[in-house]
């Protein structure tokens, strides 16, 4: 984990929504058409319903998922021609343990 990156990442507030969505896609996402239980990717929403959601530009959200999974708040899974992403918990849990302890 690497804080820095994470914070970064987070200091801007459509990638910060971004993330709070994908807290629980359920209640902020359209069901996914193309993700099924076989695909075993729980919680992964596609990258159109993010743009459509965040109201950005392909190539802007793109970016930003691109920067949070760098960070490691993210992971993505590939299915046929869609991409689709999901919370890293494990390393959201960290960087909640590193605020609590260092900062």
């Amino acid at each position: 984990m690497e804080p820095l990156l994470i914070f970064k990442a987070l200091s801007n507030e459509k990638r910060l929504m971004i993330l709070e969505w994908l807290k629980n896609p359920e209640q902020h996402f359209v069901q996914q058409k193309h993700l099924s239980e076989s695909d075993h990717f729980e919680g992964g929403v596609c990258v159109g319903s993010i743009c459509d959601k965040a109201e950005l530009v392909q190539s802007v959200t793109s970016s930003y998922l691109n920067m949070m999974q760098n960070a490691g708040l993210l992971e993505s899974k590939r299915i046929g021609k869609w991409t689709y992403y999901r919370r890293n918990e494990k390393v959201i849990k960290q960087l909640s343990e590193y605020i609590h302890k260092e900062l």
